[in-house]
């Protein structure tokens, strides 16, 4: 079908290199605020910082930090965590737009990477592995900017080294950009392990942390493995998903040698007991629901990719209004007509789905059978009015995390629903991959760290 307007009297989308109106009011609402903290952190230090931001943001995540650890959120830095992950969502989204970076599937699972590595390194830090001068790197909202720096660096990295070869076909090329690749990204990956884990393993003399350097060479395989399997992507998603995967490697090693040759625990909540069993809960059930959607819109995605469109992306040239005002003419277009179920089967709903599924099975389970406790004031209103219901009915069980894990379930159903009737302009792609990411790290992020703290007794 000719994707062209026809003479219709709408407004086409900007071009992608343009701005919107609202787009420029957060961009310099950002750049003077920025401006405004640095000016009160030099003009009025106390003000600002020693009684405003140190006690709200600083102080939480050096309790977190410490032997004691688990410091809870309060509704002022949720609040600020809140809104600031919002206008970043819009800020780099039109910033990415205009540098014209991937946002495809392919970028989807490798950010989902990187969002799996964030708990895994905050597992090995609930269990004290880092050192004390570490901690903070591995503590919310810090973790989550401190690994934004080495996605930064690893995607940068990636495009300056293989770029040249993107879009070419041929096995020489594509070996030689394999080559560089792995060079560069090893070279990375032991930087990784020598700045963040080799001073941790001063801390623990006893320890020989011989399954954590078996992890280093499994994730060196595995970075190889995943730049083989990633023939034809570009050089800057090719080396993120390549990196993470090999970084989570080797961090889950660590778990593993946790598991065998628990170190001592500063803060003593290490039980000594590992339990797999959650896994199969936490894990389990999500993924079962995750292959459902997947079976059901994985035809429909196929077809759609075949006629070169992508899932809820309108064809270029047309906007939101026009579509739906215009709803006969474009009623047998394939976005139109393949789009709701192809959705059901792309990394961005399916990981949405598995992160908020996951984070209210373990918040459940850890909760409810395993007596931990909840640090987020809004989830836990949510728990306590559970278990003021299980006091209502008399059920003695739990302390009613059951009502988290039912509203996470509920949510999952609105974001697939709205998932599927979702569609966006061309230039709206962006906006959408980073709404994702923010879900993604609110859930999926989560769950990972509360299973692996309950599998690893920490």
């Amino acid at each position: 079908m000719d994707d062209a307007q026809d003479g219709s009297n709408h407004t086409p989308p900007l071009p992608d290199d343009e701005y919107t109106t609202a787009e420029k009011v957060v961009i310099w609402v950002a750049v003077g605020f920025g401006l405004m903290v640095l000016a009160g952190l030099m003009l009025a230090f106390d003000t600002v910082w020693t009684e405003t931001l140190k006690p709200i943001i600083w102080d939480p995540v050096v309790k977190d930090a410490g032997v004691a650890g688990d410091a809870g959120y309060t509704p002022q830095n949720t609040a600020i965590y809140t809104v600031s992950m919002l206008a970043c969502v819009v800020l780099l989204q039109a910033i990415f737009r205009k540098w014209k970076l991937p946002c495809d599937e392919r970028m989807t699972l490798a950010l989902i990477a990187w969002v799996c590595l964030a708990p895994v390194l905050r597992v090995l830090e609930d269990a004290d592995f880092f050192s004390s001068s570490q901690d903070v790197l591995f503590i919310s909202p810090i973790i989550h900017l401190h690994l934004a720096a080495w996605l930064v660096g690893i995607a940068v990295l990636s495009h300056l080294l293989g770029r040249r070869f993107d879009g070419l076909t041929s096995d020489r090329a594509e070996d030689a950009q394999q080559t560089l690749l792995f060079g560069g990204l090893f070279a990375a990956l032991m930087g990784h392990w020598y700045l963040l884990y080799q001073p941790a393993y001063a801390g623990h003399e006893n320890i020989e942390f011989t399954l954590g350097s078996l992890g280093l060479a499994a994730a060196t395989v595995t970075l190889l493995v995943s730049l083989v399997t990633t023939r034809g992507w570009v050089a800057m998603t090719r080396g993120m998903m390549a990196f993470a995967s090999s970084a989570v490697v080797l961090g889950l090693a660590h778990w593993i040698q946790f598991a065998a040759t628990p170190w001592a625990q500063e803060s003593g909540r290490a039980s000594g007991d590992i339990t797999l069993w959650p896994a199969l809960i936490v894990l389990g059930l999500p993924a079962i629901v995750c292959y459902a959607l997947y079976s059901m819109g994985r035809e429909d995605a196929q077809q759609l990719r075949l006629t070169g469109y992508s899932a809820g992306v309108l064809p270029a040239g047309i906007g939101i209004k026009q579509w739906e005002d215009e709803q006969a003419k474009w009623a047998d277009h394939p976005v139109e007509f393949l789009s709701n179920k192809a959705l059901l089967a792309h990394p961005m709903v399916l990981g949405m789905v598995f992160g908020q599924l996951c984070d209210g099975f373990a918040t459940m389970v850890g909760i409810d059978m395993f007596g931990y406790g909840e640090k987020h004031p809004v989830s836990d209103a949510v728990i306590q009015f559970g278990g003021s219901i299980n006091d209502s009915l008399g059920v003695d069980w739990g302390e009613g995390a059951w009502l988290f894990a039912l509203v996470k379930t509920a949510l999952v159903g609105l974001i697939v629903w709205l998932f599927v009737q979702m569609r966006v302009e061309q230039r709206q792609q962006h906006f959408r991959l980073l709404i994702v990411l923010a879900v993604l790290i609110v859930g999926l992020a989560p769950g990972i760290r509360d299973i692996g703290r309950l599998m690893l007794g920490v």
